[in-house]
């Protein structure tokens, strides 16, 4: 199989393969509470942890595979850029601990909400810190995200916490990521690279603490942990190099399958209750996005044409 950094694209234009790149991430994406929720009785500090050892041998053999580890070296010895692949490192492994305690504490709607919310989030930090206009469409329908946070906010009597920090978190760390000179797979392995050393040092602590659910005798706890490479690392990596060969509007569309298979997994799976608030506040956030994306559509063809 080509490289998908080599293939080439015409800008601006969809390809049967980055679609496929793309459906097979966000598909991975939907299924991913039903592996994690094989993982609940395990701390989520304790499967980050995992999450980023078994992802590390996965991304360095397809980096060395690509012959792409220059970019990678010339990044460690760039002072400045590994400071930049540090913010984006911390703000992904907060969010992978979030995400992780949302499925383990029934949260699983929530975590949904989150990701739903997302690129409504994104486009008002790039009108907020980028000074990109927003139009009336992007506007309504980031109020209408809004009301539908505060509707859920005033029936549970609490902030949403959860919801809003895999926004906040997945948010920041795309903006930050956008300003990594490195590709998606280099920047993936960087970001686990600096993550490493915490990592094997909360393993230590928990192993000489007797704390650790991972055993060499490879018990069932053990194969679920050294899974979690696979399940962050490949729909990581796979949608990094998809995305680069469709349109940005197909990719708009397209991220909403994993939110929604979220949904649906956290409502006809885990069972979770879908009280008289979210079913109000679900569907404002579904109309917010469909205003979103028929206007970021029209957007972008209207900029073609002219």
């Amino acid at each position: 199989m080509r490289n998908p950094d080599s293939l080439p694209t015409k800008a601006n234009e969809d390809t049967p393969q980055g679609l496929a790149f793309a459906m097979t991430a966000y598909i991975m994406w939907g299924f991913l509470p039903l592996y994690m929720k094989l993982l609940a009785h395990i701390p989520p500090a304790e499967v980050v942890v995992h999450r980023i050892l078994w992802s590390l041998p996965i991304a360095a053999v397809v980096l060395i595979f690509l012959r792409r580890t220059d970019a990678l070296r010339e990044a460690l010895r760039t002072p400045r850029m590994l400071g930049m692949a540090c913010v984006t490192a911390a703000l992904i492994s907060i969010n992978w601990g979030i995400y992780v305690y949302a499925i383990a504490s029934g949260n699983a709607l929530a975590a949904s909400l989150g990701y739903y919310i997302n690129p409504l989030f994104s486009v008002f930090l790039a009108a907020v810190l980028l000074g990109e206009r927003l139009s009336r469409a992007q506007m309504l329908a980031i109020a209408l995200a809004a009301a539908a946070v505060v509707v859920i906010a005033v029936d549970a009597g609490q902030v949403p916490w959860v919801a809003l920090a895999l926004t906040l978190t997945w948010g920041f760390y795309a903006l930050a990521k956008k300003s990594l000179p490195i590709g998606p797979n280099q920047g993936f392995l960087l970001e686990v690279l600096i993550l490493l050393v915490p990592a094997i040092g909360y393993l230590f602590f928990l192993v000489v603490t007797g704390q650790s659910h991972f055993s060499l005798s490879l018990t069932r706890d053990s194969w679920l942990l050294m899974g979690c490479g696979l399940v962050t690392a490949v729909p990581l990596m796979i949608y990094a190099n998809g995305a680069k060969l469709l349109r940005l509007s197909t990719i708009g569309v397209l991220q909403y399958i994993a939110p929604t298979m979220i949904f649906l997994v956290a409502v006809f799976v885990f069972d979770e209750p879908f009280g008289r608030a979210r079913m109000i506040a679900f569907p404002m956030i579904w109309l917010a996005l469909v205003i979103y994306s028929v206007s970021m559509i029209r957007q972008m063809r209207d900029a073609k044409m002219a």
